[in-house]
């Protein structure tokens, strides 16, 4: 991925990890990701419109998946689509916990692992320090 690729997917995503929401700046030497929505083995391509902004656990556990079966019902149910979706509409912030509201949401929280207990431990802290939006 080119530099300029890089700046202009960050700068669109405002330097937040476009799935559970960290800034960039909170997560130390762990750089984000330039990650593609659909994978290419799956034909995505490099475009803008394919393109988003991934800490590196989402970009690790979100792999080239595309969906996963919804933790309540076990339908199979698509992942949350930064290009696509609206993030409020699929999640809530229940103190440090992402909670999805939708089927999307509740399966893309589950598959990403959003309130693994590394992933509360962070978000306890950086509501402490009035740093969580």
């Amino acid at each position: 991925m080119d530099t300029g690729t890089r700046i202009e997917v960050s700068h669109r995503a405002s330097h937040r990890c476009e799935y559970c929401r960290p800034r960039q700046c909170d997560e130390g030497d762990n750089p984000f990701h330039v990650e593609h929505i659909i994978a290419r083995q799956h034909g995505g391509t490099d475009s803008m419109e394919n393109l988003a902004l991934a800490c590196s656990w989402c970009n690790a556990v979100k792999g080239p998946n595309l969906t996963s079966l919804d933790p309540d019902t076990g339908a199979l149910t698509r992942l949350f689509h930064p290009r696509q979706d609206r993030w409020h509409e699929h999640f809530k912030r229940d103190g440090f916990y992402i909670v999805g509201t939708t089927e999307v949401g509740r399966t893309t929280a589950w598959l990403l692992r959003f309130n693994d207990a590394d992933n509360l431990e962070q978000r306890r802290l950086l509501l402490e320090l009035g740093e969580l939006d």
